[in-house]
């Protein structure tokens, strides 16, 4: 809501479901990213046709408007602004280009990571957006910080939680803080992409110790 700066310090005004909230912090970062530079290609003098600073594509990442326009990366306003995931569509760009222009972008498994400290990371689903899709599931979360993974560096914040689809054991999303956190939520994103169920992983030998064997003791 706002941002005040009180002394050598700042005030933050936010709201949560609980109603507005108000915090003090030594520090605030905007970390929105970047808003692709459209603007100043006249784009509406070329008919490419685009709305909320994004192109207006088919699935294909062509233009619907003109038959000369490929995209990718920002531009897209895909579901994640990431540079992997600009190389991804780049792939189905060139594919398009060169080929049979019958590539698409699977954007399944796509994993991404805020690096704080700890760090914070996700791929996959969150329950609302699982519970939005009428998906049943099972969840397994807690804070962990007595796993060697958090002990061996000591810290203090270690934890996690993944969900499973019921029935096929798919894993719709996995949500991981703390030490190796960017690193592990790789493993869980190669999964949900080669369609590796929970027992499929449960059921994997990992090297010990490792923050990736801590793996098969995340899952419900």
């Amino acid at each position: 809501k706002a941002v005040r700066k009180r002394g050598d310090a700042f005030e933050v005004e936010a709201q949560n479901a609980d109603g507005r909230v108000t915090m003090a912090a030594d520090l605030v970062i905007h970390s929105g990213g970047r808003a692709p530079a459209l603007e100043a290609l006249n784009l509406d003098a070329a008919d490419i046709a685009h709305e909320h600073g994004k192109l207006r594509l088919d699935a294909h990442l062509h233009s619907t408007t003109n038959p000369a326009v490929y995209a990718a990366g920002d531009a897209v306003g895909g579901p994640l602004p990431l540079t992997p995931v600009a190389a991804l569509e780049a792939h189905a760009v060139v594919d398009n280009l060169l080929g049979t222009r019958a590539a698409t972008v699977d954007y399944t498994g796509i994993p991404s990571a805020v690096f704080t400290l700890p760090t914070l990371t996700r791929v996959g689903l969150l329950e609302s957006e699982a519970n939005a899709r009428g998906l049943r599931y099972k969840v397994a979360h807690a804070n962990v910080p007595d796993w060697f993974t958090a002990r061996r560096v000591n810290e203090s914040c270690y934890g996690y939680k993944v969900l499973v689809e019921e029935g096929s054991g798919r894993i719709l999303g996995a949500h991981l803080i703390g030490p190796d956190a960017a690193e592990v939520i790789n493993l869980f994103g190669f999964a949900m992409r080669s369609g590796l169920t929970a027992d499929a992983i449960r059921h994997a030998t990992f090297a010990y110790p490792t923050a990736a064997s801590d793996i098969e003791s995340m899952l419900p």
